[in-house]
């Protein structure tokens, strides 16, 4: 007969016992996608599924934790007024954002949810790409055309076509973490010369087009 004790359960807190669900569920989202099963994930974590519902009714609760925990947590209001800062160049406020928001977002567990609910519909892209938008594209076009001379956005409202220009430069920079953590290429280990200079190229063409973009929304 084994009579060798058997080690004890660690019993956790509810907040701590929150917490574990919680950054299990964002590897296991990012690994699987959407569509892997919560009993599933409580095996991993193992505990019962009973015992995940008790802290996660549905799943979709449990999805908006991670939504809650991996993008607006990691979000920083800050860098809103660094866009707005006119005490420093246009170019270094840019610079300064991306340097910053650049790992927060170019990460496995970051690029990886946010395709996996792309592609199932979970709907917080469209959340998370509101907060962008609103919180990041509308100062910098307002930045934009200060920083050219340009009507001001109480003059001339914003146009689809204006931010469509702002979405091309971001686009072009997260795009490094597309190829590593969806494509799974190599990509250079230091990207700040690379973003330095995607801005730098932007900013330099910008204008005549800028010009042309809010003629015709004129």
């Amino acid at each position: 007969m084994n009579t060798a004790k058997q080690p004890k359960r660690l019993r956790l807190s509810p907040e701590e016992r929150e917490k574990q669900i919680v950054q299990e569920a964002i590897r296991f989202f990012a690994e699987v996608g959407f569509d892997g099963q919560t009993r599933e994930l409580a095996k991993r974590l193992g505990v019962t599924q009973p015992l995940l519902y008790r802290y996660f009714p549905t799943k979709q609760d449990l999805i908006d934790r991670v939504y809650e925990e991996v993008y607006l947590t990691r979000w920083k209001p800050i860098w809103e007024d660094w866009i707005k800062d006119r005490t420093q160049p246009l170019p270094d406020r840019l610079k300064r954002f991306y340097h910053e928001y650049y790992p927060v977002i170019v990460n496995y567990e970051w690029m990886r949810i946010f395709f996996q609910a792309g592609m199932r519909n979970v709907g917080f892209n469209r959340r998370y790409l509101k907060l962008v938008r609103e919180h990041i594209f509308l100062p910098l076009c307002a930045e934009m055309r200060h920083e050219f001379g340009l009507p001001g956005t109480n003059k001339l409202p914003v146009s689809d076509a204006e931010l469509e220009l702002y979405w091309g430069l971001h686009g072009s920079i997260i795009y490094d973490g597309i190829r590593k953590y969806i494509y799974g290429l190599d990509v250079p280990p230091d990207v700040s010369p690379t973003i330095d200079a995607k801005i730098d190229a932007f900013i330099g063409g910008l204008k005549p087009i800028l010009q042309r973009v809010l003629a015709s929304a004129a």
